[in-house]
């Protein structure tokens, strides 16, 4: 069965009417093992009881903060099953951003993963008097552990999942946009809005009980729930949980996954590694790899595969793959905008990086490319059940059963966001001829220069950030004689450069400010450009000493939050154009 109406039925059908021994994956005792849709259900179902213990009314919210693991997923399904509303919280966010989900959300409980990320709340906690705290794993006094928490649940005689009922309508989750501007807003997501879009999304994508995913990103983040467990749950792939960011190339090798989720950093870190160490090899593995790269982007665009894609297949492409495990059906990318040639080559070179498009808001897939309907550089066709609309100004306008509630306790907001029946999306875009959309910009972030002109700055930066020298690029320009670019630089190619040449440095300040260093990459921006208007060219660069920091610059989905760049660099922003 691959359509269902609520979370609770997901969790339901899933877990008891298709059973499997291997549902989940976990690392311990130095391997992986199986986790058991039987094993998973019990978890919960204590953990359930155990909640309800607590004191707490029917619809009460419960925050959860903590990393990606199979507890997060425990506690989700446990809390949905007991009647209550799930509010995820990131897990890399400060103290005064926790205070803040926990006040505007109206918390009753929160289940952390640790002590340490309990401690984020020991303010909070004190201020507000009885407010119960859970933990997933170690000890704490102020605290119930996750075995106490369990034992309560078999004390009050709850063993088995029996999730309350629910409709379509009832709300089930509050999830915190990360808030590339001001403070985030609670988005109301009901039952109906995720299970619709996990059957959408499964009514386009043949997953089945012999596929394996690895999951990594934030359960906070609304992509990875609906798409990296729900999907999956339902779906019937095994479940594998990452053990962090670090590990991630390690346990790619040892899950072997079919199937990924991701979000376009990964893919540009994994191209920028291969490209650094056909670099560090000589300039003969270096023109193999960039001949490769053009036969996978040929072989991408439609091209036979022939004796040129066998040969590259044999020295590039599958040492490529088996940095996936070797066994990857198709990956999908959404979060941020994806190079278009990052696509092609990874397409061509055998692992189809499928590109989607949503929104918190909207549960949160609106369009998606698949294995059989696949256009590089767009975002694919809408998702059954989805209507996608672009208004006179060009923004992407979206309706359907995935559509937000609204925002908590925001009535200006969400009017203003669901004017006229349809959920504003703030992008622009626009389909071509055989109905694939394409997102060409913010809305909010299109620059125009003091010449009038308009200029769309993520396609720029893309091409940027697929340079192995920079990490991150942000265009700048409104209102403004002519563009600049903050630029990130890749500092561990950027190292191996340096000594390679022979350029002294001590850290990263003295880096960056190297003559040679500047130039370089100074030409590595106009190389990008080489196309482009006179108005859409870059003129001046300033390289940053550091990466943009998660939490400041960059939100917890790792958008750039453009205002606060130009806050943070207001003088040096000043002096390029000063100069």
């Amino acid at each position: 069965m691959k359509s269902v109406r609520t979370l609770n039925e997901l969790y339901r059908v899933a877990l008891l009417e298709h059973p499997k021994p291997n549902a989940f994956q976990v690392k311990r005792g130095g391997t992986y093992q199986n986790v058991s849709s039987e094993e998973f259900a019990r978890m919960a179902a204590e953990i359930a009881g155990g909640l309800q213990t607590l004191g707490l009314s029917s619809r009460d919210r419960i925050a959860i903060l903590a990393e990606t693991r199979l507890e997060w997923a425990a506690f989700d399904c446990a809390i949905l099953s007991a009647g209550f509303v799930v509010v995820p919280i990131y897990p890399t966010l400060g103290v005064d951003g926790v205070e803040h989900v926990l006040l505007d959300s109206g918390a009753k409980a929160i289940v952390v993963s640790t002590p340490e990320q309990a401690d984020k709340i020991a303010e909070f906690r004190a201020k507000r008097g009885r407010f119960p705290l859970m933990l997933m794993e170690g000890e704490r006094a102020d605290a119930i552990g996750l075995e106490a928490l369990r034992e309560r649940g078999r004390s009050v005689g709850r063993t088995g999942l029996n999730p309350v009922a629910v409709e379509p309508e009832d709300l089930a989750t509050l999830i915190y946009t990360s808030g590339t501007t001001g403070l985030p807003k609670g988005v109301m997501l009901t039952q109906g809005n995720m299970a619709t879009n996990v059957s959408g999304a499964l009514a386009v994508f043949d997953i089945t009980t012999a596929d394996t995913a690895l999951s990594f990103l934030p359960l906070s983040h609304v992509f990875e729930r609906m798409g990296g467990l729900y999907s999956m749950l339902l779906g019937g792939c095994t479940i594998a949980f990452a053990e962090s960011m670090d590990t991630l190339p390690q346990n790619m090798l040892e899950v072997r996954p079919t199937i990924l989720l991701s979000v376009p950093r990964v893919y540009e870190k994994v191209y920028a590694r291969v490209l650094d160490t056909a670099h560090s090899k000589g300039r003969i593995s270096l023109a193999i790899f960039h001949w490769a790269e053009k036969v996978a982007m040929a072989r991408a665009r439609g091209g036979a595969k022939g004796w040129a894609h066998a040969i590259a297949d044999r020295l590039v492409f599958r040492k490529l793959r088996e940095r996936f495990g070797g066994r990857i059906r198709f990956m999908i990318s959404g979060g941020a905008p994806l190079s278009t040639e990052l696509a092609l080559f990874f397409h061509g070179a055998g692992l189809p990086v499928l590109e989607g498009y949503g929104l918190t808001e909207t549960a949160p897939l609106l369009a998606v490319n698949t294995p059989k309907h696949f256009r590089p550089g767009s975002v694919g066709k809408p998702l059954p059940g989805v209507e996608i609309s672009i208004a006179e100004d060009g923004e992407i306008l979206a309706r359907g059963p995935n559509v937000m509630k609204g925002y908590y306790n925001r009535p200006e907001a969400t009017a203003e966001a669901l004017a006229g029946g349809w959920f504003h999306t703030g992008d622009i875009g626009q389909f071509d001829a055989d109905g694939f959309l394409y997102i060409t910009d913010r809305k909010k972030d299109l620059i125009v220069t003091a010449g009038g002109k308009k200029v769309p700055p993520q396609p720029i930066e893309n091409k940027l950030k697929g340079d192995r020298f920079i990490s991150e690029a942000v265009v700048l320009g409104d209102r403004r004689p002519y563009l600049i670019a903050l630029v990130v630089p890749n500092f561990q190619v950027l190292e191996a450069h340096a000594r390679e040449h022979g350029i002294a440095f001590e850290n990263a300040s003295e880096l960056v400010r190297s003559p040679q260093v500047r130039a370089l990459l100074e030409e590595r921006v106009r190389q990008h450009q080489d196309h482009a208007a006179s108005f859409e060219t870059i003129k001046k660069i300033y390289v940053l000493e550091r990466p943009f920091e998660m939490g400041t610059e960059l939100t917890p989905s790792l958008k750039v939050k453009r205002k606060e760049v130009t806050r943070r660099f207001e003088r040096e922003i000043a002096a390029l154009y000063e100069e």
